[in-house]
């Protein structure tokens, strides 16, 4: 790809070396990545688990090692924001991952907010677009957002389903494989379609081997959802979809590069790394992949 003046900087996801977070930290440095996102809903990056002092102490340790946070994970799982029942629950678990995120130096919480219904009229419909709403005033009061991954519904409804919230508190995380894997959806387009709202990308390639129901990999009311570790699982060894190392799979790259040049995107380009046996080494050539075409 030629015309690029200024690269992209790149993440891992820490959790993708299933390490540890300090360890994690450690490899990702080691790769050769400008950042890292951070799984930040349970354990030790659990807002409710860190105080002021160890907030503070994170952050500095991350910079000591020549490294930014690009975002953090802030999925809850279940059903996303479906369930009105769920959601008040939710959206103030939400507001303390974003609140956590700005302290590390961030202001981008990735996040699936379940798969948008066809059904504008319908309850679910409703009861997700008032979550979002409430969250992306929430964010922009603090200059940030919440960023929806990628691959549950097409871009071109995703995109509808942000136009209708009337504030950008709640833009895009784009996957490229996620697209690819589930949907069948064209990345490229994908990008030009969202152009407004992407703030945060993953780096990931996958194939898809079949058509499948979105609902049954992500749930959705009525279905059982999956937790993190069975996507993860299908991923590899499943029927529907295989995620594979970057340049492996169905993801145009060289076109896909070009189209966030396009709309000016200078984000990162965060690796996920999900699957795969030795997961450091696919991720190290993963960020030679990305720099040799930031240099094409």
């Amino acid at each position: 790809m030629s015309g690029i003046v200024k690269p992209w900087k790149i993440g891992v996801i820490v959790d993708s070396f299933r390490a540890g977070v300090r360890a994690g930290l450690g490899k990702a440095r080691d790769a050769g990545a400008d950042g890292v996102q951070i799984y930040a809903v349970s354990g030790e990056m659990d807002p409710d688990n860190l105080s002021a002092a160890a907030r503070k102490e994170w952050r500095t340790y991350i910079a000591s090692l020549g490294l930014e946070v690009s975002a953090l994970v802030g999925d809850l799982g279940g059903h996303g924001f479906q369930d009105r029942h769920a959601n008040p629950a939710k959206i103030e678990k939400s507001k303390r991952i974003l609140d956590l995120a700005v302290e590390l130096g961030t202001n981008v919480v990735t996040t699936h907010i379940g798969i948008v219904p066809e059904d504008k009229d319908g309850e679910v419909y409703e009861a997700m677009h008032l979550a979002c709403d409430e969250l992306s005033r929430y964010a922009m009061s603090m200059n940030a957002y919440f960023a929806i991954e990628t691959g549950p519904e097409t871009s071109a409804h995703l995109k509808s389903f942000l136009a209708g919230l009337g504030t950008k508190g709640v833009s895009v995380n784009f996957d490229p494989a996620n697209m690819v894997m589930v949907t069948g959806d064209d990345p490229v387009q994908g990008v030009y379609n969202l152009r407004d709202y992407i703030v945060h990308t993953h780096a990931k390639d996958g194939i898809r081997l079949r058509e499948v129901d979105p609902r049954l990999i992500y749930g959705a009311l009525g279905f059982d959802p999956l937790d993190h570790d069975k996507i993860a699982q299908d991923a590899e060894s499943g029927n529907a979809f295989r995620e594979l190392p970057l340049g492996e799979g169905g993801v145009d790259w060289d076109a896909y590069l070009k189209a966030l040049r396009d709309i000016g995107y200078g984000g990162y380009l965060t690796i996920e790394r999900e699957v795969g046996t030795n997961p450091e080494a696919d991720i190290a050539a993963a960020v030679k992949f990305l720099k040799a075409r930031m240099q094409g």
